[in-house]
């Protein structure tokens, strides 16, 4: 069975060291941050299976509800909330970026195992459900989840997909990847361009912006825009 690898991110070290503790004698690999530099550090060179994160990583630093907006929006790695914060005004702000669970500490040690098992387990049936397309990733061919994309740009023969920060290479035509993607999630603009809905951050009549990128709209797919005030 593969070992399942959780970040921890705890600026505290007697609570990261008994989390860790708690986790590694279950079979977990634990690596282990004490602010979102570390994290994204390792991140970028780990496959994280689960992000345990605090929310309070100490003064001027970046905390965890910011990291845990960039987990869902960049990684889709699934993740909770593990804090000594109750008040209604922080656990609203951290429901807002869609945790799957949220713990305050001190907390049991069953109820940290099972609610971890239970998220792996959970997320792990919601992937192997989410469709996916074949890639290029410079010289190697990997799966890319759709729900994953920004937008999609037609050059040549050629589609690129832009995701994660990075452009993946594909063979295909706008028409023959439009009947493979699932309408509810993406919209032609442009006769070279397919849009992510969720992935929008405005719009107008005439372009939309995803990740900072501007997205032309051209005459004849402004009724999609329609479609698009529809997100949500």
């Amino acid at each position: 069975m593969e070992t399942k690898t959780i970040l921890l991110v705890e600026d505290d070290f007697l609570n990261r060291r008994l989390s860790k503790k708690i986790l590694a004698e279950t079979g977990y690999q634990v690596l282990e941050a004490k602010n979102a530099r570390e994290a994204f550090e390792i991140l970028k060179k780990e496959k994280v299976t689960l992000a345990i994160l605090d929310i309070n990583l100490g003064e001027q630093e970046q905390d965890g509800i910011s990291i845990g907006e960039q987990l869902q929006k960049i990684y889709c790695i699934p993740f909770l909330y593990l804090t000594a914060y109750d008040v209604n005004e922080i656990v609203t702000k951290a429901i807002a970026t869609v945790p799957q669970a949220y713990l305050t500490k001190p907390f049991k040690n069953i109820d940290l195992l099972t609610t971890v098992q239970l998220v792996i387990q959970k997320f792990a049936k919601q992937e192997t459900n989410r469709p996916s397309m074949r890639v290029k990733d410079g010289a190697y061919y990997v799966e890319l989840f759709v729900d994953e994309i920004d937008y999609i740009e037609a050059e040549g023969n050629y589609l690129l997909s832009r995701a994660h920060n990075k452009v993946y290479k594909s063979r295909s035509s706008i028409k023959q990847i439009l009947e493979a993607l699932p309408p509810s999630l993406f919209v032609q603009t442009h006769r070279a361009f397919i849009v992510n809905k969720t992935k929008i951050d405005k719009f107008n009549i005439k372009s939309l912006v995803v990740k900072g990128e501007v997205i032309p709209v051209s005459r004849n797919y402004i009724e999609h825009i329609d479609m698009i005030c529809r997100i949500g």
